[in-house]
């Protein structure tokens, strides 16, 4: 069990040649999940490839062939480009999850997801008992990722689960590359168990709809509907030392001392032009900067506390994911 680098809100797309039941099915969902209906299927066709996501990644590839082996290069991950997909407009109109329809006129559910294969979008065919053997067929050759018989009692249940799924292994498949890279360094979080149990959990309890890796302090940013952002920062027993020597280099206060060689603050010092750290203006007003870390033992032992972000953080001020559902509400099915 891991965490993707960065994870929000998408947009499933339903596309079945039934009017009626793609207005049924819309309203059946979860508020929560936007959708996208589509009746006509190579009108569909046609938006999912110009809404194709950009397959660029916050990676910097440098080519020094003076000072590296002719089959070597340098890959820089720029991790503050991360938690900056925050600043897209169009993030939650990204199509994760594809439902389609077995049975429709103008082309079948499967000729319909082999004419989108090249998308990175996961693949849900709706289909009747007859069709079972074409699915497991399909699904046995990837070119599905599951199957649902709208027969089954438990239908919408069960696509509301496997969307929820599909979205979770879109993000993981996206961002396999970065956190495997990201995992080399600081962020080895991200790929202990017992850590992710933890975020998820606060994901849940709390209410947070995104997340996304943040580079300083190291942690994890959070984001809720109405768009607060919430700073999970996370230590490990090098770091806080680290967190430590610096203090101390900087002459800070001896109270600030021992709470850090104690272990009994964590601190996220969120001055504008400060990358997290303590400097020396921060002297009298250490307090404020500081919350009691909870600890997590995973493969290593983990210290961490909430923060709010201060908006300063954002070059500009994030589009709430409650926004893009009152925008998107009025769409109604497409034709």
């Amino acid at each position: 069990m891991h965490l993707p680098v960065y994870a929000h809100p998408t947009l499933t797309v339903l596309v079945d040649d039934s009017d009626s039941f793609l207005r049924s099915l819309s309203f059946q969902l979860n508020p929560m999940l936007a959708n996208k209906t589509f009746h006509d299927a190579l009108d569909a066709l046609r938006w999912l490839r110009a809404s194709a996501p950009d397959s660029a990644m916050p990676l910097h590839v440098n080519f020094d062939m003076q000072n590296l082996p002719a089959d070597q290069c340098n890959v820089t991950l720029e991790l503050d480009r991360i938690y900056r997909i925050a600043e897209q407009r169009e993030r939650f109109a990204t199509p994760s999850v594809l439902v389609v329809d077995y049975s429709m006129p103008q082309m079948n559910g499967l000729e319909f997801c082999e004419a989108v294969a090249h998308l990175p979008c996961k693949k849900i065919l709706f289909t009747g008992a007859a069709d079972e053997k074409v699915a497991v067929s399909a699904f046995n050759r990837g070119l599905i990722d599951r199957y649902i018989q709208k027969s089954d009692d438990h239908a919408l249940d069960i696509l509301e689960m496997e969307i929820a799924t599909m979205q979770d292994c879109y993000f993981d498949s996206r961002a396999d590359i970065l956190r495997e890279m990201a995992a080399l360094h600081d962020y080895r979080f991200l790929t202990d168990p017992t850590l992710t149990a933890v975020v998820r959990e606060l994901k849940r309890a709390m209410g947070f709809v995104e997340h996304y890796i943040f580079p300083n302090p190291t942690g994890i940013l959070f984001l809720d509907q109405q768009g607060k952002a919430t700073l999970m920062v996370i230590e490990t027993e090098q770091s806080m030392q680290s967190q430590y020597e610096i203090a101390r280099d900087s002459d800070a206060p001896r109270s600030l001392l021992k709470a850090l060689m104690e272990r009994r603050v964590l601190t996220f010092f969120s001055d504008p032009f400060g990358d997290g750290m303590y400097t020396s203006a921060m002297a009298e007003n250490w307090h404020r900067y500081s919350a009691a870390p909870r600890i997590c033992q995973g493969r290593e032992t983990y210290y961490w506390a909430l923060f709010d972000l201060p908006g300063h953080y954002f070059a500009q001020r994030p589009v709430t994911y409650a926004q893009f559902l009152r925008e998107l509400q009025p769409q109604g099915v497409a034709a």
